[in-house]
Formats: C-alpha cells, sequence, structure tokens
C-alpha cells in the first residue's frame, strides 16, 4: 500500500479508501471486524456521511484509541448553516471523535443548491465555522454533475472534490480532474463499481490505478472483500489488451440505460424522487431488500405520483426511459416490502 498527501490538504492518505455505505447491513460486529481489517491491511482514509444510518457509529466504535491514525471523511446534505451545524456535531458524536479530517457537502450537483449553500446563512458558512472551532479540518464537496463539479472546482471553496470515476464514468480524466490538479485539490473517486454495475473488481481498479492521484472509495461487506482490493494493490498494475477488450464489453452490454444520478431530470412537477428511485435495485443489493425497502421508502413511494407526462425523458440526456425503469423499479420495491412483512 502507499501512501501520499491529498492535495494540498497535508493529509497523507492510503492509495484507496472505504467508502461507509455496505457496513449499513452488517451487525456492529460484522462491521467493526471488516473496518478493523480494512486498517491492518493498510487502508486509512474512511468515508462516511450521517445520512447513512449506522455507519458512523460503526466506525466510530471500530476505530476508539486509533484516532489520530486514521483520516475520517464524512458528509452532510443539508443546505442551511442551522442543519449543518447540527449534522456536524451528531458526526462527531457518532464517530467518537472532537474534529472531522473532511467535512463534505454533499451531491452538490444543482445551481440552486449552490446558490443556498453559498449564500447567507448557507451549509458553507457553518462548515468554516466549524473549522474555525477546530471541529473540522478541511472541506470537500461530492457531486455527480461534471458541469457543476468543475464550476465548484474553479470557485477555490473547496479541497476536495469527490465524484463517480470507473471505466464506464471515464469522463471526469478530459477536464475534471485536470481543472481539480491545477487547484491542488485532492480527488476522491466514487463508485469505483460504477454504483454496482460492474462487478469484476480486478478489472475496475487496473483502470483506476493508472491515476495514482485518485482515490477510489469502495464498499466492504465482508473481509474477503476487502482482501481482494487490497491484494489488488500489492501488485504492480498491467492492463494487458484483453483487459481492453473486457471493459468495452462491459460498456457495450451497459449501453446507456442505467442512471449516472446527474439529476438533469429534476426537479419533477409531481414530486417523484426520480434519481434515487432509478438507483433502488442497486441499493437493494447493497444494503439488502429488507433493509433497502426501510431506508428509501419515501423515495419509492413518490413514484406512485409519476404520470408519465415525459418531461423527465426530454431532460435526461442519456435518453434514458424513465417512466418504464421507475415502474419497474417500483415493482421490485413492492416485492421487496411484500417480503419484509411476512
Amino acid at each position: 500500500m502507499r501512501y501520499l498527501e491529498l492535495g494540498k490538504t497535508g493529509l497523507t492518505v492510503s492509495e484507496v479508501g472505504f467508502g461507509g455505505i455496505p457496513i449499513i447491513r452488517l451487525s456492529t460486529a460484522e462491521a467493526v471486524k471488516v473496518l478493523r481489517l480494512a486498517y491492518d491491511r493498510g487502508i486509512t482514509l474512511f468515508d462516511t456521511a450521517n445520512a447513512y444510518l449506522d455507519s458512523e457509529e460503526k466506525m466510530g466504535l471500530a476505530f476508539e484509541g486509533l484516532r489520530s491514525r486514521l483520516v475520517l471523511a464524512t458528509k452532510t446534505l443539508k443546505r442551511d448553516r442551522e442543519g449543518v451545524e447540527a449534522d456536524i456535531d451528531l458526526s462527531l458524536r457518532r464517530l467518537r471523535t472532537d474534529y472531522v479530517d473532511l467535512f463534505q457537502i454533499h451531491q452538490l450537483s444543482q445551481e440552486s443548491d449552490y446558490q443556498k449553500v453559498t449564500g447567507p446563512n448557507g451549509a458553507l458558512e457553518a462548515v468554516c465555522r466549524a473549522r474555525e472551532r477546530g471541529k473540522v479540518r478541511h472541506i470537500g464537496l461530492t457531486s455527480h454533475s461534471i458541469d457543476m463539479a468543475a464550476k465548484l472546482v474553479g470557485t477555490e471553496l473547496f479541497s476536495t472534490i469527490q465524484f463517480p470515476f470507473n471505466f464506464i464514468e471515464s469522463k471526469p480524466v478530459d477536464d475534471l480532474h485536470p481543472r481539480a490538479r491545477q487547484q491542488q485539490m485532492g480527488i476522491l473517486a466514487m463508485k469505483p463499481f460504477a454504483g454496482g454495475v460492474l462487478d469484476n473488481g480486478e478489472l475496475c481498479f487496473k483502470f483506476l490505478r493508472q491515476f495514482p492521484d485518485v482515490i477510489p472509495l469502495p464498499g466492504f461487506d465482508a473481509p474477503d472483500r476487502v482482501d481482494e482490493i487490497a491484494d489488488i494493490y500489492e501488485k504492480e498494475n498491467s492492463i494487458a489488451p484483453e483487459d481492453l477488450a473486457a471493459m468495452e464489453r462491459y460498456r457495450t452490454e451497459l449501453g446507456q440505460r442505467f442512471c449516472r444520478r446527474c439529476e438533469y431530470c429534476q426537479p419533477c412537477g409531481h414530486d417523484v424522487k426520480i434519481t434515487p428511485a432509478m438507483a433502488y435495485p442497486i441499493l437493494a443489493r447493497r444494503m439488502s431488500p429488507a433493509k433497502a425497502v426501510g431506508f428509501a421508502a419515501k423515495v419509492m413511494e413518490s413514484v406512485r405520483n409519476c404520470i408519465e407526462c415525459g418531461e423527465c425523458v426530454e431532460r435526461c440526456p442519456y435518453d434514458l426511459p424513465i417512466p418504464e425503469m421507475l415502474q419497474k423499479n417500483l415493482a421490485l420495491y413492492e416485492k421487496h416490502a411484500g417480503r419484509r412483512k411476512r
């Protein structure tokens, strides 16, 4: 395992991190075991969010006594100062720490959110105050909109950028990553498995390791998954022609029929939570159907408001048949909900 500085933050992190969503579906004892194994295998960057159910609490328990040896990153979805201040204090309690190394404003993809975050009494004001008080060391952002991410990088308000990156969603290579490097920002890669649609770990990381300053954040839900990725990082990286051919097969098979979470389809005039509802099958695989039903209930129930007006289809840059896909996902949700009632 190599270690490098995360942009100009001064934080030294492992070349691969740990994404905190999958430990939601584990018992506390199982989660602690997976987290401690990741640490023992050399991973020092752990990324979570207080929206990820009990992920922060499990990390806090796992890392008691190890705080100074780790880099902890968490996030907020709130846009207002008061809400973010409450989220920061909640995260600190759950993580059992006095400070967070990296606090990220999560899913900053729309102009309206950007205006709220940077405006009077906005989220950024709260995080800056927390930094002055020592509760937060560095401020980052996450996004799913390539255009908004590029704009935010140019503001010089943030120390890190977290954006989807994998051999299916490789567009950041062209412009976003070079912009971030120019600003000496740390670059974090969410969704190294394309949100769950890629199932070949070795192939995914052969691609990602071509960019050594981009830190992937895979999620782990079992010790063997930790060992699989850690073992990859103990080998020299090389990409053979057959690897490139395999990547192309994935691209061809997936085509354009999967949601990239760009949010151009929103807002919906009938209050359908389109983006998270489109991701329900992946969420169910990652969390387990039983937990996904509870976690996504509000989102999936909103799909019943859909009148198939087609506005979202017109806005989608990937021409996805969104209403059709939403109804399919709703049927899956209902199946899971019925399974949970039995």
